[in-house]
């Protein structure tokens, strides 16, 4: 599963998602994009189970670029605990994204193909999103 191999600090403030995301909002990679268009924490689980489901549906054909990384530790206290005695121990990692952020790409493949792709892996998402195809820039000749 994803997660970083060093933090600079083991435990980090929960933060604010405020806000829409400046960079990685376009499809720079690939040719279609899964774009998110909400706030959210993405666990690492959820990126992973994502990306099972749309490599087993291109049948490993094309290429898959995930552009989020968990790299915030999200801390759990035990059950059952009182309150006090400091912070919990760190229990699993989260990517934080941004509405507009794109979540994966995916090249190599049919349009509709890429589009049940990532309609399958949106399922897995706790999050609305959005289907992208990259745009031609302008003077770009067709091959």
């Amino acid at each position: 599963m994803l997660m970083p191999s060093r933090l600079k600090h083991r435990k980090q403030m929960r933060g604010r998602n405020r806000g829409t995301a400046t960079r990685g909002t376009t499809v720079a990679f690939g040719e279609y994009g899964l774009q998110a268009i909400e706030p959210v924490w993405l666990d690492s689980r959820q990126i992973e189970a994502a990306r099972r489901v749309i490599t087993r549906y291109i049948r490993r054909g094309g290429k898959v670029w995930i552009r989020v990384f968990p790299d915030k530790p999200i801390t759990k206290k035990p059950a059952e605990t009182r309150m006090g005695k400091g912070k919990g121990a760190p229990d699993h990692y989260v990517a934080v994204v941004k509405p507009g952020h794109l979540i994966f790409e995916l090249a190599g493949v049919p349009e509709n193909i890429a589009q049940e792709a990532m309609r399958l892996a949106a399922y897995k998402l706790p999050v609305k999103t959005r289907f992208l195809i990259r745009e031609q820039e302008p003077g770009a000749q067709e091959s």
